[in-house]
């Protein structure tokens, strides 16, 4: 039977290369007496192991039906529920309080991300960029990737049984179009801009008399709830190439750790799509998508890591005394546009609600619940989202997929212009390393900022890099750069870049740090801070990747042991001193935050045999973990370390646990407490406390929480009840080491965390999840001699019509 199928691949991949080299009506010729489909799209897709599709096709739709049939098969409920959210129908089917999965906006309830959707829908946004000619819009290659994949999502639905009891059966599931691909690719844009504050531009409405009198938003208050809202750390990523300076054969490496979330619309999905002498690249692409987001070919690999650049600005608008519904803009009045938007509700009667546009952007009456922007009687304020112009983003996934070094990819970025909140980190088989913050940002200069910010922009902009800049004055407005493909975004010449230095990594930080030996500055506050205190993480990850640089002779292998060495900075800094501080304590007791002594001299042992590492067999992990969160949400972190943070030192500072500070032995008492009552010994294996649980099955999950400042991430759910975390939200998740070694078949090992499926029947639900658990990889199959070696080698040829 393997010979059999063998011999099928072959066959379909000869015949496919065949029609790809002849004359272009002889192809098509060709291509459709080997594809009897009567004239619809096709394509042949091999599953190697983990269910990992391997899609050939003879153009660019044909490979797009490939993909959207090879992600319905897997991800169809999650898909489908994400088009219900993109049609702005999820109040319709679900009702209007229930929330969705917060892949596609921050809006919390149905009935917010309906309004915003259904007016994206009623605008008709998505189609106007669609329709703009490239390199401004979408490309024709993408456009035919988009409508392939919509018709291959709906031959999948037409043709195949839904076994997810998430939505078999269910009336929502429904064949999709090309627009509503391009929505999501549309939503995934604004995520960092106008989607993270859909509520506050579905609420806004023009001011009562009683409301007329809103308090202004408290300054200092402000730019700390912006700081917060712009912190990457819910969804992060780290990346590192190495040079060929560093490597053991001159080629580069690259490892990517994108932490995403293991549920819902923005997961991964593995797959290769090859249109054979056109393309071949291999990777993770985000579930909905065309193209592959994060991944490699055979002589170049790339990796992204979420960006600290501020994707969004607010106009503080000066209202007409006449009508809050009119802005002034340098004396003259401007009408505000009503957008009428009508949502239907399940059991109930349609709600209808308007939605306010300016020359910037919607009126918005808050950026999160801690970020109010009150809509008053003399003042409003509205968002500009340059990525609401912006359906570029596959354009240059696609071009990443052709490149051929790290200069390719630099100029796939120059050109293409669209990617919205990301980093770049990519290495080549020639040796050569490349980081640049290319980001599509609103063109907010520090010149600008000074002259235009209002009084509240003054302490939101050096803080975060949330610009509110004086609507009422023209000359406030963005500028434009010579050498970008929209008005009022910085070009790339604008762009932090780093190439060719022996390492280049990023772990959420901003550029200045991608390379200590070498900080990038003279980029302006919107795309991030300079000679600020980095994260743990970040400061974990450039120690470990400096040490590797230093170190020298690299190979894939050193790639494979970073991303599972588990080691907790967090831990090395302070756990020998917070052991020695417990076994000071006077009788070995601590008073716990409700007055209650409790006997800690157990865990002073414990803390000091630990060690220092997240891995699933470590004991004394989970004391450490749970002590390190509660020492630092009650101790300021001012009155944390002896040594502060300097600027001139910033990987090794702040450091040297302050034993004195108040709170400490708190921390500790509060833990123990916690761990005795949930039933938890204090030494547990970490694995016993954190894990996932897939059908019956407890799946150990190694790894640590942001604070930790563990490169692999993950953060789990606590239950209290077990002293256990017991699902994961987000962290590791498509995670690729690759490099070179002269042949034509880069050198990759791939894991994708969370697996292919969302379907629990599937056989591909968790089977990648204990290779995580295990610490084991999957060895790329992108050359065709591995892949049809593969023992569970089954190939299919899916056609539009049976």
């Amino acid at each position: 039977m393997r010979t059999r199928l063998r011999r099928f691949a072959i066959t379909a991949v000869t015949l496919l290369t065949a029609a790809a080299s002849l004359p272009s009506a002889a192809a098509q010729q060709q291509g459709n007496q080997q594809h009897p489909s009567h004239g619809g799209l096709s394509a042949v897709i091999r599953y190697t192991e983990y269910g990992i599709p391997h899609i050939v096709a003879k153009d660019y739709a044909n490979l797009g039906f490939g993909t959207g049939w090879a992600q319905a098969a897997d991800q169809v409920c999650t898909l489908a529920d994400g088009f219900l959210t993109l049609r702005g129908e999820r109040s319709r089917f679900f009702g209007p309080d229930g929330a969705p999965d917060g892949s596609l906006s921050s809006a919390t309830s149905n009935l917010s991300s309906d309004l915003y959707f259904h007016g994206v829908r009623d605008a008709g946004t998505v189609e106007k960029l669609l329709s703009e000619p490239a390199p401004q819009g979408p490309g024709r290659e993408v456009k035919d990737l988009m409508r392939g994949w919509a018709a291959g999502y709906n031959a999948w639905l037409a043709q195949n049984r839904i076994t997810d009891p998430a939505c078999g059966g269910a009336a929502w599931v429904r064949p999709v179009t090309t627009l509503d691909v391009a929505s999501r690719s549309f939503a995934l844009a604004v995520l960092g801009g106008e989607g993270r504050g859909v509520n506050g531009i579905t609420a806004a409405q023009p001011p009562t008399t009683t409301s007329s009198v809103a308090a202004a938003p408290d300054a200092k208050s402000t730019a700390l709830a912006a700081q917060e809202l712009f912190d990457t750390a819910d969804m992060g990523s780290n990346a590192v190439a190495f040079s060929g300076a560093t490597t053991a054969n001159g080629r580069g490496l690259l490892l990517g750790n994108p932490h995403y979330p293991w549920q819902g619309g923005r997961r991964f999905w593995q797959m290769q799509q090859t249109i054979p002498g056109e393309l071949n690249v291999m990777g993770g692409a985000l579930l909905g998508s065309a193209t592959v987001s994060i991944g490699h070919n055979a002589k170049v690999a790339w990796s992204h890591t979420v960006a600290t650049g501020t994707t969004l600005n607010l106009h503080q608008l000066t209202l007409d005394p006449a009508d809050p519904t009119s802005y002034l803009v340098d004396g003259k009045a401007e009408r505000m546009t009503k957008r009428t938007v009508t949502v239907d509700v399940k059991d109930g009667a349609p709600v209808t609600r308007t939605q306010w546009w300016t020359r910037y952007g919607p009126v918005i009456t808050s950026l999160g619940a801690q970020l109010p922007l009150p809509w008053t009687s003399t003042t409003a304020y509205a968002v500009n989202d340059p990525n609401a112009a912006n359906l570029r983003a596959s354009d240059t996934g696609l071009a990443f997929s052709k490149s051929r070094n790290t200069a390719d990819v630099l100029t796939s970025l120059k050109r293409t212009q669209g990617l919205p909140w990301v980093n770049t980190v990519a290495a080549d088989s020639a040796g050569h390393s490349l980081f640049t913050q290319s980001q599509v940002l609103p063109r907010i200069t520090d010149e600008l900022a000074q002259r235009c910010s209002t009084a509240l922009g003054k302490v939101t902009y050096p803080s975060s890099g949330l610009a509110v800049l004086d609507g009422s004055r023209g000359d406030c407005a963005l500028g434009s750069d010579p050498d970008a493909v929209q008005p009022g975004i910085f070009g790339p010449a604008k762009m932090p870049v780093l190439k060719d230095a022996p390492y280049a990594e990023n772990s959420n930080d901003s550029a200045w740090l991608a390379n200590a030996d070498q900080p990038l500055t003279g980029y302006e506050r919107v795309f991030g801070s300079l000679g600020t205190q980095r994260s743990m993480r970040t400061r974990g990850a450039v120690e470990d990747v400096a040490t590797l640089a230093e170190k020298g002779r690299l190979t894939v292998r050193d790639l494979q042991a970073q991303q599972f060495a588990n080691r907790v900075p967090a831990g090395d800094l302070i756990a020998q001193d917070a052991a020695r501080a417990c076994a000071g304590l006077p009788g070995g007791t601590a008073t716990g935050s409700n007055g209650t002594a409790v006997d800690v001299s157990e865990a002073c042992g414990v803390l000091k045999s630990w060690d220092r590492t997240m891995n699933t067999d470590s004991r004394g992990a989970l004391l450490f973990d749970r002590f390190w969160r509660k020492l630092t949400a009650t101790v300021p972190a001012a009155q944390l370390w002896k040594v502060p943070f300097s600027a001139a030192d910033p990987v090794r500072t702040p450091n040297t646990l302050n034993t004195d500070a108040p709170g400490l032995a708190t921390a500790l008492a509060d833990t123990v407490t916690e761990l005795r009552t949930a039933g938890t010994v204090l030494d547990a294996r970490l694995g016993a406390n954190q894990y996932v649980v897939r059908g019956d099955k407890r799946i150990p999950v190694p790894g640590g929480t942001e604070s930790l400042g563990v490169w692999n991430k993950v953060e789990g759910v606590w239950n209290p009840t077990a002293g256990a975390y017991t699902e994961v939200t987000t962290g590791s998740s498509y995670i690729q080491a690759v490099g070179w070694d002269g042949s034509q078949c880069p050198v990759a090992r791939t894991l994708l965390t969370y697996s292919q499926s969302s379907n629990p029947n599937s056989a591909h639900y968790s089977d990648q999840t204990r290779l995580f658990s295990g610490e084991r990889w999957v060895t790329s199959r992108f050359c065709e001699k591995d892949i049809l070696s593969s023992p569970g080698l089954r190939v299919v040829r899916v056609n539009e019509h049976r």
